[in-house]
């Protein structure tokens, strides 16, 4: 290969400029072909991909069968008009479900973590990866496993949650269903791990802000999801946009060689985030110009860059001017081409157009994105109003999430056809088909702005009623384009300057976490009327509203439950599902207490002067229409020795009148130790489901692995002493049993 082709396989263009949709006809760029003659493209992101950022909109873009279409015509190209007819590896996001016209959108990462349900979300992963590679797509930049601690980030939403062991879990999964038995199958995909490393705990909750994290911390629990799914078998990994320590990720030779090669073995492809390199420069200051960076980068372990501008520009140029060793170059080349080898693009490069049309948006799929909403939804209160009865009389929904597509589906999200998504107000109205003067729907107000235009409108409303649900929260919905609500009428509207409601999502940091806008207000003036008050949260982050933890009726949180979030809320509000989401991150009652993860140190103090440190609704909770209850908690043995295991169980019980499912939590605390530790850390859960009058033992295996923490000397100890083992409903409601570790 000479050098030009070398660094070609290492740039990755924008898949979408690569070609032009005329009248159903793909037709590829003169740069496009340009490029490919002259050096060959290693890969293209986002050939697929469409959204306000791309500009590939509902008219624009490529149905399943077209896009599979343009994949090859792209794959065609590059094969047939490059010197060495090397296939391009096509990436895609892949978040919460394949980012391209008519595929399924399933719930966003942080409802997901909510259903405590590793195999439903491995499930999901495969219908992911057999909807991605079924158009040719053949690497993904999912899972995120970054470790949440403060939820004013933006991007809260792509996560799990707060607790790494949880996060593992789902890596671990994620890895699995993706990438399926072997990388070269038809439904495979190659799972990009990001953001690596310590992304979720930034400086004030501020995007890709600096990360003041000791070496402890990192390598205990937010480098612990990554390694969980590394030993998994993840094919490639994308460093994060901050620093740690004043080191940018993108540069960070200890976390790309030391740990993740030397330490770990992986031997998969390390790719940058889009313009990480450029931000080595115009960002961190790192680096005095793109050339600079564009060597720092592939020295410490970076072998492909998204967008590819700098490496395009100034790896041959570094090489020439004695900036740049060929072996480092030789280096990144060997681990792309290797990937692409493991994923069998060189025998099979075509996507095949018949299936992409049979298996993107199958009924299969979206009954499965309904189930996974539905399980992620959490009950935090209800003072009997829930379920609701069918024949209870007149619903009226209010809210500006109750009717508004976009706003449950999350960022990364395609352009969705009007009929595709079931919002709240369309899945009640589903259940009362027969009846649908039975429901009434005002919106009430927008998400953002002071606008109390469609206060007199939704009190009207109320007023007519016997229940009102309020479908409030946030939204991380980009302008698509959609117009405006009339918020007198509630009809649709389509306007030249359509308002963004957007208040959450990537970039989409806030200095609270109360309801935008005047939402609360409205709930309020409602209240007034006297009826009984459901609120039903579409969100992105936590919501941290006292006045309505105290004075609604009952509170659903939903995230974002993606395109049957309608059908999966209806579900639960009329009981035909029975609630069994349980919370990954901890909720406050005041944006103040932040951070208030619970695994935090027991020295952090108990109280403030206004209110105690205890959030409103800790992790692990969620409330369900049944009653479980524990009894006979028991380990095994009273005494082992460092490296031997004991076995923890205990006897679950549902007690009340209807069928439902308990997540049992494990915790285990280090009651003494040389370095300081959580109180209380989450080591295993099993989500399980009874019938009524049913009791299970449910067992847990408590050893090494669940018992070491990392020492005084940077290394993983089972130190002997005391441990305590707890396990129940949620972190602040568990039963305990103490047990000893020998040193011999």
């Amino acid at each position: 290969m000479t050098l030009e082709e070398k660094a070609g396989q290492l740039v990755q263009p924008f898949g979408w400029q690569t070609y032009e949709h005329i009248n159903g006809e793909i037709r590829l760029t003169e740069a496009f072909k340009k490029q490919i003659e002259q050096a060959g493209v290693g890969s293209l992101y986002g050939v697929l991909r469409a959204d306000p950022w791309t500009g590939v909109t509902l008219e624009s873009g490529l149905s399943p069968r077209e896009g599979a279409e343009a994949v090859n015509t792209i794959q065609r190209y590059a094969i047939e008009n490059s010197r060495l007819g090397i296939p391009i590896l096509i990436g895609e996001e892949c978040s919460h479900g394949h980012m391209a016209i008519g595929a399924t959108v399933f719930p966003v990462p942080l409802s997901l973590g909510s259903t405590w349900n590793v195999d439903l979300y491995r499930e999901m992963c495969r219908a992911v990866g057999r909807e991605t590679r079924s158009q040719g797509g053949a690497v993904t930049y999912s899972p995120v496993l970054d470790v949440v601690r403060d939820p004013r980030w933006g991007r809260t939403e792509e996560c799990f949650g707060e607790d790494a062991h949880l996060i593992s879990e789902m890596a671990v999964a994620s890895v699995e269903g993706l990438q399926g038995e072997k990388l070269d199958g038809e439904d495979s995909v190659a799972a990009t791990l990001k953001h690596f490393v310590g992304y979720g705990s930034s400086e004030g909750g501020r995007n890709a802000g600096p990360v003041h994290m000791g070496r402890r911390e990192l390598l205990e629990v937010d480098l612990l999801p990554f390694r969980k799914a590394v030993e998994a078998g993840a094919a490639s990994i994308m460093p994060a946009y901050n620093e740690i320590d004043g080191v940018p990720c993108t540069t960070n030779q200890e976390l790309l060689e030391d740990v993740l090669r030397n330490d770990w073995g992986f031997d998969g492809m390390v790719i940058t985030d889009c313009g990480a390199i450029d931000m080595l420069a115009s960002g961190h200051d790192v680096a005095a110009d793109g050339r600079d960076a564009a060597v720092q980068a592939i020295r410490a372990g970076i072998d492909m860059e998204m967008s590819g501008e700098m490496f395009g520009k100034h790896l041959v140029k570094a090489v020439h001017a004695g900036q740049l060793e060929e072996e480092v170059l030789d280096r990144a080349v060997r681990r792309v081409l290797t990937l692409k080898f493991r994923l069998g693009l060189f025998e099979s490069p075509y996507a095949d157009p018949d299936r992409a049309e049979q298996v993107i948006g199958s009924a299969e799929h979206v009954e499965l994105a309904r189930k996974l909403a539905g399980e992620g939804i959490v009950l935090l209160k209800n003072e009997g109003v829930l379920p609701l009865a069918p024949g209870a009389g007149k619903i009226a929904v209010i809210g500006p999430n109750a009717d508004v597509g976009y706003n449950q589906l999350g960022d990364y999200t395609s352009p969705q056809p009007r009929d595709k998504v079931t919002t709240v107000l369309g899945g009640i109205r589903t259940k009362l088909a027969d009846t649908p003067e039975q429901v009434l729907y005002a919106p009430g107000c927008r998400i953002k702005g002071d606008s109390r235009e469609g206060f007199e409108f939704a009190l009207s409303t109320a007023e007519q009623a016997d229940t009102v649900v309020m479908v409030v929260g946030g939204s991380s919905a980009r302008d698509f384009g959609e117009g405006s609500i009339d918020l007198k009428t509630g009809a649709s509207k389509v306007t030249g300057n359509s308002e963004s409601d957007m208040d959450c999502g990537e970039g989409i940091d806030r200095l609270s976490l109360s309801l935008s806008g005047v939402q609360l207000e409205l709930i309020q003036e409602i209240h007034k009327l006297g009826k009984p008050l459901v609120v039903v949260y579409i969100n992105g982050r936590p919501i941290a509203e006292p006045w309505i933890d105290e004075h609604a009726d009952a509170i659903l949180e939903a995230w974002y439950p993606g395109q049957e979030g309608g059908h999966a809320v209806a579900d639960i509000l009329f009981g035909d599902v029975n609630p069994s989401g349980r919370l990954t991150v901890s909720i406050p009652k005041h944006v103040g207490q932040l951070p208030v993860y619970y695994n935090g140190k027991r020295s952090r103090g108990k109280r403030y002067l206004e209110a105690d440190s205890q959030p409103r609704y800790p992790f692990g909770f969620g409330l369900s229409y049944t009653e479980f209850t524990y009894d006979k908690l028991s380990v095994s043995s009273d005494s082992i020795h460092k490296n031997e295991e004991v076995q923890v169980r205990v006897e679950v019980k549902n007690t009340g009148q209807r069928a439902g499912a308990e997540v049992v939590q494990l915790y285990v605390t280090d009651v003494a130790s040389t370095v300081t530790r959580p109180g209380k850390e989450l080591k295993g859960f099993r989500k399980v489901f009874l019938q009524p009058g049913e009791t299970q033992t449910v067992e847990f295996t408590v050893g090494p692995e669940q018992l070491q923490y990392i020492g005084a000397n940077y290394e993983p100890v089972v130190e002997p002493g005391e441990f305590q083992v707890h396990v129940g409903k949620h972190v602040n409601e568990l039963l305990s049993a103490n047990f000893i570790v020998r040193e011999d």
